[in-house]
Parts: C-alpha cells; sequence; structure tokens
C-alpha cells in the first residue's frame, strides 16, 4: 500500500497546516482512495506552530485575554502547558500576530508586543520553570519593548515621562529602568522557537526585511530601523552588552532581541523543535513519499524554513519530497520537485480564497503523473 507523509507548513492568510494537511490528503485519496496518509502538521515557530502540536502531543490549554496589536485591542488567547504543568509554550502571534489585524489596520509604527509579554505572566503565575515563545507571523516591529514593558520594564523620555512604547516611538527612550522587571524570570529557562537568522537592525533587519509585509511604507521602513538603533544603544547600556547584531534578534519584529536582553532566552530552531515534538522522523522511515509546502518557496525557504527542514530531514532516508506552494522562486535544489498550485494569471485575493481546493488539485494532478511509480515497486 502505498505510504505519503503529509508535514506541510501554514500558507500565510489562506491556509492553516492543519487544513494543508487535509486538502494534500483529499487529493491523493481521489486518485489512490487505499493509500495511507499520515498527516503530520509543521511550524517553524510562527503562527500554527501552538496548533500544529495540539495536534499531536498531549497539552493543556489555557485560555487569557490580552492585548493585541494595537493599544484597544482585548482579545482571548490562549497558550498551552507540557510536562506536567512545568513548561509553558507560547505562540506570540496567538496575541500579537498579523492575522489579527485586517490589512488596513497594519502599521507597524503603532503596533506592540505587549500582549505576549501578558502571555508570559499567566505563564509564570502558574509556576512553570520552562516556556518555549514561538516567534513568526507577527505585526509588530517594536523591538519587542512591548513586551518588557508588560514584564515591568520601564522606558521614560527625556521629560522623564513613562512611554508606552510602539515601533514608532521608540526614538524617544532616554531611560531604562529595570528595577520592577519580574524577578521570576531569573528562575525560569526561555526558549525562542524561531528560525529568522536576521539581525535587529540594517539592510537585512527586522525593519527592511520584514516591515512592508507588516504595512510599513519605505519612509516607514527608515524611521523603525532608525528607531529600534537608538533602542537597541540603550538597551546595551543597561545590560553591559550588545546583542543588536546577534544572529537571529531581529526575528518578530525584534521580539528576540528583548527575550535574550531581558529575559536571558536562547534560540532554537523552530522547525527543528516542531519536528522533535511530533515524531516526524519515525513517520518518515517507511514512506514513498513525503509531501510538504508552504505559501511562498523562495531564496528564504533555504534559511530555515519549515519546508527545506523537512526535506532535509527526509534526505537521511532518502525519500523524495515534494513540495507545494502558492508562489514559486526558486530551483528544485533541495527537492525532488516543487508544485506551483496557482492557476496561472490568477489575481491573489481568489488564490488565498481557493487554496484548499487549488492544493487538492495540484496534489492530486501530481501524484496522477507518478502514480506509474508505484506499479513499478
Amino acid at each position: 500500500m502505498p505510504r505519503f507523509v503529509i508535514a506541510p507548513d501554514s500558507f500565510k492568510e489562506s491556509l492553516t497546516a492543519i487544513e494543508a494537511c487535509h486538502a494534500m490528503q483529499r487529493g491523493i485519496c481521489s486518485v489512490m482512495p487505499h493509500a495511507e496518509c499520515i498527516c503530520v502538521s509543521m511550524a517553524d515557530g510562527g503562527e500554527g506552530t501552538l496548533d500544529a502540536l495540539m495536534q499531536v502531543c498531549k497539552l493543556e490549554k489555557i485560555t487569557c485575554q490580552v492585548q493585541g496589536p494595537l493599544p484597544e485591542q482585548h482579545i482571548d488567547s490562549y497558550f498551552a502547558l507540557t510536562d506536567a504543568g512545568k513548561t509553558a509554550i507560547i505562540e506570540m502571534a496567538k496575541a500579537n500576530g498579523i492575522a489579527l489585524l485586517k490589512p488596513e489596520q497594519r502599521n507597524p509604527m503603532l503596533t506592540s508586543t505587549y500582549g505576549t509579554g501578558q502571555m508570559l505572566l499567566h505563564a509564570l503565575d502558574l509556576g512553570v520553570d520552562k516556556v518555549i515563545i514561538a516567534l513568526g507571523g507577527s505585526v509588530t516591529n517594536d523591538g519587542g519593548s512591548g513586551l518588557a514593558q508588560a514584564l515591568g520594564v520601564g522606558f521614560y523620555d527625556r521629560l522623564g515621562q513613562q512611554l508606552h512604547v510602539c515601533g514608532g516611538n521608540l526614538n524617544q527612550i532616554d531611560d531604562i529602568d529595570m528595577t520592577h522587571l519580574d524577578a521570576r524570570l531569573k528562575h525560569i529557562e526561555i526558549i525562542i522557537a524561531s528560525d529568522v537568522s536576521n539581525p535587529l537592525c540594517g539592510s537585512t533587519g527586522a525593519s527592511y526585511v520584514f516591515g512592508p509585509q507588516k504595512g510599513a511604507t519605505p519612509a516607514m521602513v527608515e524611521q523603525l530601523d532608525a528607531n529600534l538603533g537608538h533602542y537597541a544603544a540603550k538597551v546595551s547600556q543597561v545590560i553591559g552588552k550588545e546583542l543588536a547584531g546577534q544572529q537571529g534578534a531581529g526575528a518578530a519584529g525584534g521580539l528576540a532581541f528583548a527575550l535574550m536582553a531581558f529575559c536571558d532566552a536562547h534560540i532554537q530552531s523552530g522547525a527543528e523543535f516542531i519536528m522533535q515534538q511530533t515524531g516526524l522522523a519515525q513517520h518518515m522511515q517507511q514512506a514513498d513519499y513525503v509531501l510538504t509546502g508552504e505559501g511562498k518557496i523562495d531564496a528564504q525557504t533555504h534559511l530555515g524554513k519549515t519546508a527545506y527542514a523537512v526535506a532535509r530531514l527526509a534526505q537521511q532516508f532518502n525519500i523524495p519530497v515534494i513540495a507545494f506552494a502558492g508562489v514559486v522562486d526558486l530551483d528544485q535544489h533541495g527537492f525532488h520537485h516543487i508544485v506551483a498550485i496557482n492557476p496561472e494569471g490568477i489575481e491573489q485575493a481568489q488564490a488565498l480564497e481557493n487554496a484548499a481546493h487549488y492544493l487538492q488539485h495540484s496534489t492530486a494532478t501530481w501524484l496522477r503523473l507518478v502514480q506509474k511509480d508505484f506499479l513499478l515497486k
């Protein structure tokens, strides 16, 4: 019986990883009704990470109300507990993710990571001794200052007035007071799950690379980058070390920078973490094909995105990997084959709305082309 392991990431703004799994499975079963399909929804630390884990791991869901990306926004969110309640898994996108705002609302000059800090406080209140924070899918560019403020850090301007920090006013910071930073942070381990390697500032930093997709105009990008530079310099004066240039500091609009600076967090590959937790390697070993995918496969895919991480793992077992994506701007390197699911010339809105159908159809079309391979086995 043909065996397929289906392990996609989410298709941004159109399909969750779980929905992508189901669409691929429908495509396979329409051609080979008796095929064995093992669905393992994936993530790289970005949006969908928590839901992917909750599909395959025994996690306790904890609900909480936090501030959304904008100060006036309050949302019902959740995180999870594992290891008998001693480890919390937090997905920042559940509090301050891009999906929580309509396109016309997105403005990284105004958005904040304060809600993610509130989620961390909720976890501390439950007595955890380890926190894993999945970064990605953010709509923020505040260098994690909002999170720091929620945890007790004070930011003051030249007049001594406390700032309600966001991406647009970091250049007003004159003094940082860590006196009231939650003392419990000294006694827990915090791990950042992320596959972003960008530094905080500069042409490859958070603002220039990720700002435009969060609603930043070119002028905003310049201002945001300058603001982050000012903020990072002030933080360095207080903590006695420079972290802005560290690999991964720019993840989630610089949230990783704040977690490292104020919480002594360290970074782990998000995709590797998910693959370990879901036991993906064990599922792969007897597979004929591994199917993966995400919304866009491009030059960033090889920098540690989920699809490439899945392909590298499958190579260890000499199993061909087929990647599906809405947009393809990459050669086949690292994959057996890459399939663009969208019909040529389709408008983006229609592509997003009908992503499940196109993914199912593309999977079925691909399988019809290769099903003779199974007859030869």
